[in-house]
C-alpha cells in the first residue's frame, strides 16, 4: 500500500509560516485553512497569501493580520530568514517569559494554556495532538534553557494568535492534504551573527532552535542570519519521521514557501515535494518496517523495588518494551542496564519518567529501523472454551502462531488443566493456511 509522504528541502531554513506556505502553494484552500482554525476559540486575524519572487523562484507568501497590522515577522516567526526589526521584538524564537506580561496586541500565554486552548477545540484529533506535540517540543526546550518546567513555559509571541496560527495551521494542511507522513534533508539553520529578542542579545542559531535540533541533522552553511526559529525547529522535530535524502518517490507536485527577506545569496523559500514513496524493490521492503526509539541507562545504586516499579510503570505509560540486563559497572559494582523500546512521539514523557523515578543522572538514545511481521487475531475453539490465536505472516505466509496467555490462562484455572494443554489445544485448533 503507498503513502503519501511530504518531503521537505530546509535549504534555506524554516520557519512556521514558510511551512504553510508551501502547504497552499501545494494545493491547501486557504478558505479551509481560515474555516479549520476557527474552531480554535482565537479571533482578531486575517489570513492572506501572495505569490511573490524570492530570488528568481516563484513562491508562496503567508501573512496574518492582527488588529489590521500585517505581522511582519521580521521579529518573529513569519520568514526567519530576514533582519529582525519588528517592533514587538525578537518575539517569535519561543524565548521563555518568567510572568511579565506581554506587549503590545500578543497575550502572554503558558504552554498549558495554549495545550487547554486546542484540547477544548473542535479541530481533529489529529490535528490536536500534532500541534500539542509541536508545542510541547518548543516548552521542554524552552523549560532546558531557564530551568523550569515545561508547563509553566510562558511564551510571548510564539503563544500570541499569529505563531498559533502557525503551528496549528500546518497540522491543518498536513491533514487536509492526505499526507500520511513527512520526510526531511538536513536543515539549515544559519551560523555566526546575533539576532535581538526580548532577553537582549542572542547568538545565531538561537538557544532554543539549537537544544530542538539535538539528534536531528543539520546542513552546513556560512550565511550569517537566521534560517530557521524555534518554532520551524519544533514543527520539524514533532513531525518528521525520517531524515536523509530525497527518497525513491513518485512526485506529484512541488510547493514554494517564501520567506520575507527578499535579497540574500541564496532564495529565501522552503521547497517541498509532495509525492508516493515507490513500490519496493525487494522481500525485506515489502514488509511492516517503522522506526523506534531505545532508551538506556546504566544503574547501581537503585534497589529491585525502585527498579520494578520504573519497569511497571513505563509500560503503563506507553513503552513497547522494558528489560533490565545485569551488568559490571566502575570500581567492579554490579549494576543493570536498563532498557526501553517506545514509539518516537514518546521519547520525552518517558525520559522524564525515568530521571523523576531512577538516581540515574544521565539516559541514552537511538533511533531504530524495525521490522515487524504483519499481525492479525483469530478465535478458536478448544475443549477448554475460545482461545485467541495472533498470528504473524512473512512475505504472505503465516509463520508465528501464539495463543493468548491470558486466554490459556483462564481457561486452565476453570477446568482444572495445566496452561500446556490449553495451548496445545488452541495450536491444534488453527486452520490450515
Amino acid at each position: 500500500m503507498s503513502k503519501t509522504i511530504l518531503y521537505l528541502d530546509p535549504f534555506s531554513g524554516i520557519a512556521g509560516d514558510m511551512f504553510v506556505a508551501a502547504l497552499l502553494d501545494l494545493g491547501l484552500d486557504l478558505a479551509r485553512l481560515h474555516f479549520e482554525l476557527s474552531k480554535l476559540n482565537v479571533a482578531g486575524y486575517h489570513l492572506g497569501s501572495k505569490r511573490v519572487l524570492r530570488g528568481a523562484i516563484a513562491a508562496t507568501k503567508f501573512d496574518v493580520t492582527i488588529d489590521g497590522a500585517p505581522q511582519e515577522t521580521g521579529a518573529h516567526e513569519h520568514g526567519p530568514a530576514h533582519d529582525h526589526g519588528h517592533s514587538h521584538g525578537d518575539a517569535d524564537h519561543g524565548h521563555a517569559h518568567h510572568g511579565e506580561s506581554a506587549s503590545g496586541s500578543h497575550a502572554h500565554r503558558t504552554y498549558a494554556d495554549i495545550k487547554k486552548l486546542i484540547e477544548n477545540s473542535t479541530l481533529s484529533p489529529a490535528v490536536k495532538a500534532n500541534s500539542i506535540a509541536a508545542f510541547y517540543k518548543l516548552a521542554i526546550a524552552e523549560g532546558r534553557m531557564h530551568n523550569m518546567p515545561p508547563e509553566d513555559v510562558g511564551f510571548h509571541e510564539v503563544g500570541a494568535i499569529d505563531s498559533i496560527v502557525d503551528m496549528v495551521g500546518v497540522c491543518i494542511g498536513l491533514e487536509a492534504l492526505g499526507i500520511d507522513e513527512v520526510w526531511s534533508g538536513p536543515i539549515a539553520l544559519g551560523s555566526g551573527g546575533f539576532v535581538k529578542c526580548a532577553h537582549g542579545q542572542m547568538p545565531v542559531p538561537a538557544p532554543a532552535t539549537l537544544e530542538l535540533m539535538k539528534g536531528l541533522p543539520i546542513r552546513e552553511t556560512t550565511f550569517q542570519k537566521e534560517l530557521t526559529t524555534p518554532t520551524g525547529a519544533a514543527l520539524a522535530a514533532a513531525l518528521v519521521k525520517h531524515f536523509g535524502p530525497l527518497p525513491a518517490m513518485t512526485i506529484t507536485n512541488l510547493g514554494y514557501g517564501a520567506g520575507t527577506r527578499e535579497n540574500q545569496p541564496f532564495p529565501n523559500i522552503l521547497r517541498v515535494a509532495l509525492g508516493t514513496l515507490s513500490e519496493p524493490t525487494t522481500a525485506r521492503d515489502s514488509e511492516s518496517t517503522d522506526s523506534i526509539v531505545e532508551i538506556s541507562a546504566n544503574i547501581d545504586d537503585a534497589t529491585p523495588e525502585v527498579l520494578g516499579f520504573l519497569c511497571e510503570t513505563l509500560l503503563a505509560r506507553g513503552a513497547l518494551d522494558v528489560f533490565l540486563t545485569p551488568i559490571q559497572m566502575k570500581k567492579f559494582r554490579p549494576g543493570s542496564m536498563l532498557t526501553v523500546l517506545a514509539e518516537p512521539a514518546q521519547l520525552d514523557a518517558l525520559a522524564d519518567l525515568i530521571f523523576k523515578e531512577c538516581p540515574t543522572f544521565g539516559i541514552r538514545c537511538q533511533t531504530l529501523s524495525r521490522m515487524k511481521l504483519s499481525r492479525r487475531m483469530i478465535t478458536v475453539e478448544t475443549p477448554f472454551g475460545a482461545v485467541r490465536v495472533k498470528i504473524g505472516s512473512w512475505q504472505g505466509r503465516d509463520t508465528s502462531f501464539h495463543p493468548e496467555y491470558e486466554d490459556c490462562r483462564a481457561s486452565a484455572l476453570e477446568k482444572g488443566v495445566s496452561i500446556q494443554t490449553v495451548i496445545d489445544a488452541a495450536r491444534r485448533a488453527i486452520p490450515a493456511s
